[in-house]
């Protein structure tokens, strides 16, 4: 088989799952130790080496912009898997406001990292928004048909509140998953 010139070359199955570990092992560093985590760290937890991760990811920006995208379809692909397994379009709802708000939890600090060149960070929150608006539209499309929330939720509104009910983590007095589940609990229908 001639591979075809126009076509970006097809990665090993070793390179890929190299790459998801790293995406993984990235993220969940970013959210222990922020993202100046020490690159050997994160290879670590990935069970690679250093020169692994520079192979995938040159440069730091370059692994920030790569976990970010891993995360927003990783929440975007959980939409349909969640209502096609769950009980009812509410509890498929309720729970991929949770992996949105779990999400958001490590976006605040990437995206702070990446303010400083505001061409990639526009771009990938234009991004964000493409995948996740949709998703959780037709998570709410669900809900509404099967009578279980008020119609007319818009669902760039959604995911606003939750993000504004994310912002500033978890402190003694206040409790973000408490606030995201009131909001799932008030889109019921009466």
């Amino acid at each position: 088989m001639v591979d075809n010139p126009t076509e970006p070359p097809r990665r090993r199955a070793d390179a890929r799952r190299n790459q998801q570990a790293l995406l993984d092992a990235a993220a969940a560093a970013f959210i222990a130790s922020g993202v100046d985590v020490p690159v050997r760290e994160i290879a670590t937890r990935a069970g690679v080496g250093v020169g692994t991760i520079y192979r995938h990811f040159p440069t730091r920006a370059d692994l920030i912009v790569a976990v970010y995208r891993h995360q927003v379809e990783a929440c975007a692909e959980a939409g349909p898997t969640l209502l096609a397994t769950n009980t009812s379009p509410h509890a498929a709802l309720g729970e991929w406001i949770n992996l949105f708000a779990d999400f958001l939890t490590t976006k605040h600090g990437l995206a702070e990292a990446l303010q400083s060149d505001a061409t990639t960070f526009e771009t990938l929150h234009t991004y964000f928004l493409d995948r996740l608006v949709p998703t959780c539209e037709a998570l709410l499309t669900a809900a509404t048909a099967a009578g279980e929330i008020r119609p007319g939720t818009d669902p760039y509104e959604i995911l606003r509140a939750v993000g504004n009910l994310c912002v500033g983590g978890s402190t003694p007095r206040y409790n973000p998953r408490r606030m995201v589940g009131l909001l799932i609990a008030g889109l019921r229908a009466k």
